[in-house]
């Protein structure tokens, strides 16, 4: 069959799709082309990085089942290089007969060899548009003579640990299994020196979507050390009224779940790359999102690494999402160096790599921790002759294996949080005192470009439109500790607005201000804020 004929069964709708820090992604019936260019550009990606396997992942994540996406995932498991993503969009938004040239011009561009052979590993969440999508990206695989390897549906940090282990067999076996398997050997390794009683429980909201068969299966080769109370399993529809994004956003349980006093409750997102956890103390919802997990995954691995005698430059990498409690926590308490990167998980992966050991969370509970060459062969290699040391090392081994480092991925950073309270001996109402949020809020601005917009300084500050930043600092100012910001979504059409006060009326009414004044000067539509 020729590319002509691959082309015609799957023929442009016209749309103007945009490849961003989430690849594609929005609703799912437009989508069926942009797939296929995605399978076409998986295949010329491949045959750049020397016929090594690249993943496509179809999810569209915390969005509403009707919606879908897909991003290609890089041989050692990381995002597409930025510099390709313009040929992504490029390829989504040519027409039909322009697809032959346009990849002629990719291949021009990037020197690639496209006489070698390409792998590509696909996998799709539960969302009923996945299949339709998965044939489509497989046509255009076909079509560009490369190889397509069906990893059927998959969470996307899985899908990330297989492209990874198919292409560095050392980093673990690449299946299901094999991901199971490597995790599930590292947590009971690391729970049975923590002195804790065994089993561990909690509650896992698995907001209806791929995560929870497939925790069920890290939680059966696990076997007798976890015991989890999995809800929303896959009766309900995708991520509404439950899943991480709802719980952070809303700052409520999912409905449905009555909270217990001091219990451990905590939610994955639709396709479990993003983890939350939550209790009730003294009555009140209390939330434990990125930020918390950060930092004990940071003051874990400072004392594991301090107790063995591994010197380690550990940093972490925030945005401007997260409560400027937890940045002073982490400068002053840990006394451990803080990054701001921009919002979208390639910023803050690329600002990680610049630590020995970099933990990088956004406040939505996406993040992972980062263990550059040198810091993992230091770990390897170190040799203490007391027992403690010795103990505390094999410790840190264990936890360095627990880690997805590819991508966050809320099964693995599930598995952390409870190996790590574990050994501290921590409740979740302790973890919780370590220091009090300021209250905040978010809203979205409905206008009608996002890109009116514009930003600086980690999307902190507004450069555009003229006289809106301004308008800001004037409103900051009055509320004390006030801090708010306003940042084109990179997901969907909408600024989105953050403040924080020191107390909950005045995060309320400073975000409102904020995003009154961003209708105002920036082309608002519908009904003002």
């Amino acid at each position: 069959i020729s590319m002509e004929a691959y082309i015609q069964k799957h023929p442009s709708n016209g749309k103007t799709f945009a490849y961003g820090t989430a690849g594609f992604r929005t609703k799912a019936d437009i989508l069926d082309h942009v797939l296929f260019r995605v399978g076409i550009l998986a295949v010329l990606r491949s045959q750049k990085k020397d016929g090594a396997a690249v993943g496509v992942m179809i999810t569209a994540s915390h969005n509403p089942a009707e919606d879908n996406g897909a991003k290609i995932v890089d041989p050692l498991g990381d995002m597409l290089e930025e510099a390709w993503e313009a040929y992504g969009t490029q390829l989504a938004n040519c027409t039909d007969a322009e697809i032959p040239a346009v990849v002629q011009s990719i291949v021009a561009a990037t020197g690639v060899d496209t006489s070698r052979s390409a792998r590509v590993i696909s996998g799709y969440d539960t969302r009923a548009s996945g299949p339709g999508l998965i044939a489509a990206l497989a046509d255009g695989i076909a079509a560009q003579g490369g190889q397509h390897i069906a990893g059927g549906v998959l969470t996307t940090p899985q899908l990330h640990f297989l492209v990874r282990c198919t292409n560095d067999p050392a980093y673990g076996t690449p299946s299901e299994a094999g991901y199971a398997a490597k995790l599930a050997a590292a947590f009971n390794k690391l729970v049975a020196t923590s002195g804790a009683a065994l089993p561990l429980t909690l509650t896992l909201d698995c907001a209806n979507g791929v995560g929870a068969p497939k925790f069920a299966g890290v939680l059966a080769a696990i076997g007798g050390s976890l015991n989890v109370e999995m809800i929303n399993t896959g009766a309900g529809e995708l991520n509404h009224k439950c899943g991480a994004d709802h719980v952070k956003v809303q700052q409520i349980a999912p409905e449905g779940l009555a909270l217990q006093e001091g219990q451990r409750y905590a939610s994955f997102d639709g396709d479990a790359d993003r983890l939350v956890y939550y209790t009730s103390i003294g009555g009140q919802f209390t939330l434990l999102d990125g930020d918390r997990i950060a930092i004990l995954l940071a003051e874990f691995i400072s004392a594991k690494a301090a107790a063995a005698g591994v010197p380690l430059n550990i940093g972490v990498v925030q945005t401007a999402y997260s409560n400027g409690s937890s940045t002073a926590y982490i400068t002053q308490k840990l006394k451990l160096p803080v990054g701001c990167a921009k919002t979208g998980v390639k910023f803050l992966h690329h600002m990680a790599q610049e630590y020995d050991v970099g933990v990088y969370f956004e406040a939505n509970g996406h993040g992972t921790v980062l263990f550059s060459d040198p810091a993992l062969a230091a770990i390897a290699a170190a040799s203490p002759t007391d027992a403690a040391a010795q103990a505390a090392l094999t410790d840190l081994r264990a936890l360095v294996d627990l880690i997805n480092q590819t991508v966050g991925d809320a099964i693995s950073d599930l598995l952390v949080v409870e190996a790590i309270l574990a050994h501290m001996h921590q409740t979740v109402a302790g973890w919780a005192a370590a220091f009090t949020d300021l209250p905040s809020r978010q809203l979205k601005v409905q206008i009608a470009n996002r890109n009116v917009v514009q930003t600086e300084d980690a999307e902190r500050r507004c450069t555009a439109p003229a006289g809106l930043q301004a308008k800001i600092d004037e409103l900051v100012a009055q509320v004390p500790s006030g801090r708010s910001f306003a940042r084109p979504s990179g997901t969907e059409d909408v600024v989105r607005v953050y403040a924080e006060g020191a107390t909950r009326a005045a995060a309320d009414d400073l975000a409102k201000a904020v995003a009154q004044a961003v209708w105002d000067l920036a082309g608002g539509v519908g009904t003002r804020p």
